[in-house]
């Protein structure tokens, strides 16, 4: 077989080949220089990043209080109501026609004032009667003593005049006392209700087995009573300070002409409530210019205890953690956080103990947007930060 050679081989092999390894490395090159390009375009962002950054996050905004030291009363705050030291329903102890009341509703009335006026002529003519058949015993037990005594009659006859002269004499003044009760007096010292039974009426006594509609409600508001309860955690307080100086009851009147109030607490209940868990307290007010009224709501302050030279901090500043109790401390202008531990919390005032100091500051607003240790804003020195920061940026530019 005859095979006809090329001339040429090498050379125009090599030409084939040589085409494609060209763009090949074109396209290498391409993609090296894209790479550079992407790198350099991070590299400059990020830098430009760290060099801007602190200037475009905004440190938190928060609101400050001082840390103090002084003695902390232990306090409770509860809702008491305001009692009538006495109430008293006027009814009346015979029937008759109401004539006529003395008083007009919501007035004043003192102890032995008159109040109602009953009919008193059927009372009055009972008791006249009463007092002719006294008059016809008495004179017969004494007709009778004599002849006694003259051996006239026998004793028995003389026992019988006297027992009927007796028995006269309580009739007598049994319709002497219900002539005396058409008068109806006020029992007590105290402020009238409505009457719940006008004049003209007929008005029935009361007895054992039925009740009839009083006349009046006379309540006796100087002084008054407060009532107000406490949990029985804190019975052992109580005691202890009932044993000692007294409790001391406080309330506070709102609105115009608003004042102060105190006054001993005087009763402590001999039971704790089952279903609250709590128990009763009493203190007496004067009240002599009657601005309490049985059943207003106060709210009422009593000291249980103090705490000498305690450290106290604002109610707001007072976070709870998975920890405990801690609070931010401002420190420079940085947030630190410091645990602390509550020793007692009147809802306005804190005593803690932790490693703080008088005059420090501590966050009472915006503790949810700080990062422990970071950098805050604190309200009231805004501006100054911001002015410090302008003149930064101006000698950066510079």
């Amino acid at each position: 077989m005859n095979m006809q050679m090329d001339p040429f081989p090498d050379q125009e092999a090599g030409g084939r080949n040589s085409r494609p390894g060209r763009r090949s490395g074109l396209a290498v090159l391409a993609g090296l220089a894209g790479l550079v390009l992407v790198l350099g375009g991070f590299w400059y962002w990020n830098r430009a990043s760290e060099a801007t950054g602190p200037h475009r996050v905004l440190a938190p905004s928060v609101r400050v209080g001082a840390v103090t030291r002084s003695t902390m009363a232990v306090i409770e705050r509860t809702i008491g109501t305001v009692m009538a030291n006495s109430t008293v329903l006027i009814n009346t102890r015979v029937q008759g026609q109401l004539e006529k009341a003395f008083f007009k509703e919501g007035q004043m009335v003192h102890k032995g004032d008159l109040l109602f006026q009953i009919d008193p002529r059927p009372y009055q003519a009972t008791y006249d009667n009463a007092r002719a058949s006294l008059a016809s015993a008495k004179a017969k037990a004494d007709r009778y003593k004599r002849l006694l005594g003259q051996n006239a009659i026998s004793p028995q006859d003389a026992d019988d005049a006297e027992a009927a002269y007796l028995e006269a004499k309580a009739t007598a003044e049994s319709a002497h006392l219900n002539l005396e009760f058409t008068q109806i007096h006020a029992p007590v010292n105290g402020k009238t209700g409505p009457i719940l039974i006008q004049p003209g009426n007929m008005v029935a006594a009361s007895t054992a087995s039925t009740n009839a509609t009083p006349l009046v409600q006379i309540n006796e508001i100087q002084p008054v009573k407060v009532s107000f309860s406490l949990p029985q955690s804190d019975l052992p307080r109580i005691q202890a300070r009932q044993r000692g100086k007294g409790l001391v009851a406080t309330i506070h009147l709102e609105g115009v002409g608003g004042k102060t109030l105190s006054a001993p607490v005087d009763f402590v209940g001999n039971a704790v409530t089952g279903a609250t868990g709590t128990i009763e307290l009493r203190a007496t007010f004067p009240n002599s210019d009657m601005s309490l009224v049985p059943g207003q709501l106060v709210e009422v302050v009593v000291e249980l205890d103090s705490i000498s030279d305690a450290l106290i901090v604002p109610h707001d500043a007072v976070n709870e953690g998975p920890s405990g109790s801690y609070v931010y401390a401002i420190q420079g202008d940085r947030a630190m956080l410091k645990p602390v531990n509550v020793l007692f919390d009147d809802t306005r005032n804190v005593a803690v103990e932790g490693k703080l100091t008088p005059g420090e500051k501590v966050v009472t607003d915006g503790q949810l947007r700080i990062v422990p240790g970071s950098a805050v804003l604190v309200e009231g020195a805004r501006q100054s930060g911001s002015n410090g920061s302008e003149q930064g940026r101006k000698r950066r530019t510079s």
